[in-house]
């Protein structure tokens, strides 16, 4: 019996890993998108630095370029953020294959595609490569930054590493104490 289990579990493992790769991918590419179909029109339509009421002073549109990091921090090394952000891209893609957990799936496509927005920008936007300033534009009440749709996917696909990790959910969608309490099982058998 339990090798009937094994069996149909290794059967199901190359489509549990092709549909999250296909959502990773998928949540990358809108995630990509979107941040970059926001940033086009706050560019086109948005004056720099005058803010745009949208829920009154809870939520503004102010228009920013940002040579650094989050809070605008280290101005000026906007070519080592690029360099990060490419090897972060990479390790993704690589590592990619050994997700089987449509979790981890979501998780991975926010933190590429907001990655990648943001190194869009700093690829190609002004003043030039590998130092393009990244463009904000989300501005909330009382909070000390300004952000865009790239940042808010990173900062989700962070709560939910926090969320699975808490939870003990492994690449695999199952939880580490499931797989722990199956090994001691199965050597007890």
């Amino acid at each position: 019996m339990a090798e009937t289990t094994s069996t149909a579990a290794t059967a199901s493992a190359p489509k549990v890993r092709i549909l999250a790769l296909v959502v990773l991918a998928v949540v990358a590419v809108c995630v990509f998108a979107i941040d970059q179909v926001a940033k086009y029109l706050v560019v086109e339509n948005l004056t720099e630095r005058q803010p745009v009421a949208v829920i009154g002073e809870l939520l503004q549109f102010t228009f920013v370029r940002n040579p650094g990091a989050a809070f605008s921090l280290f101005s000026g090394t906007t070519w080592i953020f690029a360099i990060i952000a490419t090897a972060v891209a990479v390790f993704i893609v690589v590592f990619a294959r050994r997700i089987r957990s449509i979790a981890w799936a979501v998780l991975f496509g926010l933190l590429l595609g907001g990655n990648l927005g943001n190194l869009f920008d700093r690829l190609f936007r002004e003043p030039g490569f590998g130092v393009g300033h990244v463009i904000d534009f989300i501005q909330i009440y009382w909070f000390p930054a300004i952000f865009n749709v790239a940042d808010m996917a990173i900062v989700v696909s962070m709560g939910i590493f926090i969320v699975l990790t808490i939870k003990g959910v492994g690449l695999a969608g199952s939880r580490e104490t499931s797989r722990t309490a199956d090994a001691a099982a199965q050597d007890i058998s």
